[in-house]
């Protein structure tokens, strides 16, 4: 049975991983169903419940799998989840900037006229509270899921660039699960989210392969938005394209969105190649 488990990682990675997530899929489905016919009248409760589980169950596949198939003797440090000074140093550090990159981008188009801030819908505490909550949760769990395990899963096959690209799409694709018409809507944001992408998986490469920097930026730019957006902090004012600002108020899926996070990788490239020892 072990050496039937440990064949496992000679297959290639597209077959690895889809093993891996049809398993996980065959366990999530049995308690996921029976939540969602008794619990019919709240459907943001059924999804918090339902990727709660899921999430769960992913940790506990990552250090089944860790240890069965690849015999790691530490499964979520293989992963970037390491739990240390430098790493919680690095979520906070990730934090800062994604909030910097967030609040700089939408004061740079206040400047430029394009937007006008207005008093905010609920209070602050609240707005923060909550933005925390769920930038620092998404940042978490995606990156556990996409720069760390899919990611080490790619890189065990391919380069680091055809790993990181092909780990950027998936990661795109992954936020395009939606009805057709939805998806045609939001197109534009599409190659915002393979940008973010690239972003988040240079960040863990920078930082030999810890996860800290990642769930750091992309917590940072979720709590950033997620302040800005539900506090109706904004209004556009409409003197310049939508494709400019970003459509339906998306700033990842606009021009001025795409060049903060060319920005965001330039830095991460340079920084990357200056900490290289010579």
């Amino acid at each position: 049975m072990k050496h039937q488990l440990r064949s496992i990682k000679t297959l290639p990675a597209p077959l690895r991983i889809l093993s891996f997530l049809l398993i996980l899929l065959l366990v999530w489905l049995p308690v996921v169903i029976p939540v969602k016919l008794l619990i019919r009248n709240n459907q943001n409760l059924v999804t918090i419940l339902a990727m709660g589980w899921l999430f769960i169950l992913f940790i506990v596949f990552v250090q089944l799998t860790g240890k069965l198939i690849y015999q790691q003797s530490k499964p979520y440090q293989e992963v970037g989840l390491i739990w240390n000074q430098q790493n919680g140093k690095e979520i906070f550090q990730g934090l800062i900037i994604g909030w910097l990159i967030t609040f700089s981008l939408f004061m740079l188009q206040a400047l430029l006229g394009w937007l006008n801030w207005q008093e905010n819908s609920l209070p602050w505490w609240q707005l923060i509270a909550e933005g925390a909550l769920t930038g620092i949760g998404v940042g978490i769990a995606e990156e556990a899921v996409f720069r760390g395990w899919l990611l080490n899963e790619l890189e065990q096959d391919y380069s680091l660039t055809v790993s990181l690209w092909a780990n950027s799409l998936i990661f795109a694709i992954a936020h395009f699960l939606k009805p057709l018409d939805i998806i045609i809507e939001t197109l534009p944001a599409f190659p915002g989210l393979v940008m973010l992408g690239l972003s988040l998986g240079l960040a863990r490469h920078k930082n030999q392969g810890r996860l800290g920097l990642s769930i750091g930026l992309h917590g940072g730019l979720v709590w950033g938005y997620y302040i800005v957006d539900v506090g109706d902090l904004i209004t556009y004012n409409n003197t310049v394209s939508p494709a400019i600002t970003g459509i339906y108020g998306n700033p990842i899926a606009g021009i001025m969105g795409w060049l903060f996070l060319l920005a965001l990788i330039l830095w991460l490239i340079l920084k990357e190649n200056r900490d290289q020892p010579i």
